[in-house]
Formats: C-alpha cells, structure tokens, sequence
C-alpha cells in the first residue's frame, strides 16, 4: 500500500512538473532557445490567476486571464529580448533570458510584495477517496486529466496540423519553409504564446495546490524542467511527459527512503544528473 500511495504522489508531482516543462519544449524545440525566462512567465500567471479569482470569485476566469496575460508576455519577450539575438550563438540568449527572469522577480518583489499571495476562499479543495482508502484533493485530480489532455492536443497538434508541421519545417529548414510560404515570425509568435500560455496554465494550478503565490516560486521549478527536457530528448512533448513523470516518482520515493541524507530537491537533481552522465541524449531521444 505505501508503495502505491507513494507512486500515486510522484505522479501528482510529475504532473506539475510536465505542465512546466511543456513551453519550454515547445520553445526549445522551434528555435533551440535554453528559455530560463520561462519560469517568470510561470510566477506571472499564478500572480493574475489568484487576483483575478479572488476579485471575481471566478477559477475559470482566473486560469483564463493567467493564460492570456502570460502568453501576450511571452511573445513581448521573444519580440523584444529573443529575436535581435536568433543569429547569435545560443549562449547569448541563454544569457539574456537568465537577466530577463532575475530582473521579473525583482519586479514581482516591488509589484506584489515580498511575502506572497493567496486565495481568499481556495477552490476545489474537497478530497475525493480513491481505491485502497487513498484520498486526492479534487484539484490534483483535475490537474493531473488536465496534463495528460494537453499533451495529446500537443502531440496532435505537432504532428497532424499545418501549423505544426510548419514549427518543424521551420526548425529544420527556415529558408525553404519561408520560400513555401510559411510566415517564421508568425509561426514563432503562436509557438512562443501557447508555450507561454501553458506556463501561466501551470502557474495557477501551483498557486492552487499550494494556496501561495511568490516571488521566488519558479526558481526550483524552472531548473528541474530544464533538466526535464533534456531527459525527454530535447523538443519531444511525449518524452516530457514520461520524463516529468519518472522524476516525480522518483522524488516521492526518495522522501522516503533518502530522505534524511538529502532533501527532495537533492534526490531529483542527483537522480537526474546520474542519468545524463549514463546518457547525455536523455532517456526518450530518438535517433
């Protein structure tokens, strides 16, 4: 039974996990940009998402206000910070997205204050019992359906649309997909606000399971889905999801039985970077 409720918190987790990392696949896997900046973009939408549900006393209102207004962010700062640098060596964007993300905490500080937001009233709090007499909160739940619904519309999407097959054809070849008609800086924009989007997304449902919102909240979470995606082999939206996935399990049981050597963080980056010193490709990278 321990090992069952165990799994089943590790897959909560994971599922956290995979709504983060997914924008940053998506970005990396168009323009092959290290976009550390995304985790600001996640801070954000928990940041709206809870003042706007505690001013309208609306969830769905929240979730779709934290969506929009991170998605419109994250084009302003491919438009503004990303694009002058596309024909410059990765690492200068790299660089620009880490001062991009410690300067928006800092305004997060000055904005919202140092100590934090939450829900006045915290929707979906109610628990529901599972098999073997576990119990889930109806958030966790929703949030966990919600993951796995986003990643089958992705992978869709990226397979079986024109908009998707334009992300990869711009991805292998700019040139000849502009020369095919294809728009590379429309195409970017829509990549960069669903990605955006999705962090926002993740942000509130975060700020929901935790019932706070700060400014430092995406600073662990932004490592791990960098780490996360290198795992899921660099751009998969399937390898994200199993790679996310694999960590949670990973880190609840580590709690257990690591747990007083190291913190649960320490278990999920030394967990992950034993696998990338077995394989650097990541687990789910495809030849």
């Amino acid at each position: 039974m321990l090992y069952v409720e165990l799994t089943a918190q590790g897959l909560v987790q994971g599922a956290i996990y995979a709504l983060i990392a997914l924008g940053l696949t998506l970005v990396y896997g168009l323009l092959r940009i290290l976009h550390v900046a995304h985790a600001a973009l996640f801070t954000l939408g928990a940041y709206v998402g809870v003042i706007v549900c505690n001013a309208s006393g609306s969830l769905a209102l929240g979730f779709a206000a934290g969506m929009v207004v991170a998605g419109v962010a994250g084009v302003a700062m491919f438009r503004l910070a990303y694009q002058p640098l596309l024909r410059q060596p990765p690492f200068v964007a790299l660089i620009a997205s880490i001062g991009l993300y410690i300067a928006a905490e800092e305004i997060f500080r000055i904005v919202f204050g140092a100590q934090g937001l939450s829900f006045t009233a915290p929707p979906l709090q109610g628990q529901i019992p599972v098999f073997g007499g576990m119990q889930f909160k109806v958030a966790e739940l929703l949030m966990m359906l919600s993951t796995v619904a986003i990643i089958g519309v992705l992978g869709w999407l990226q397979t079986r649309t024109r908009i998707g097959v334009a992300c990869q054809a711009t991805v292998s070849d700019p040139q000849m997909a502009e020369s095919f008609g294809i728009t590379l800086l429309k195409v970017r924009d829509i990549n960069f606000f669903v990605g955006s989007a999705l962090a926002g997304f993740a942000g509130v449902w975060v700020a929901l399971l935790n019932n706070l919102v700060e400014p430092t909240m995406g600073s662990v979470p932004s490592y791990k889905a960098l780490a996360i995606i290198v795992l899921g082999g660099l751009g998969s939206v399937r390898g994200t999801l199993a790679a996310a996935l694999v960590l949670g399990v990973v880190e609840s049981f580590g709690t257990i039985y690591l747990g007083q050597l190291l913190d649960r963080n320490a278990i999920a980056f030394a967990f992950l970077i034993l696998v990338l010193m077995v394989r650097p490709q990541g687990l789910f990278a495809k030849r």
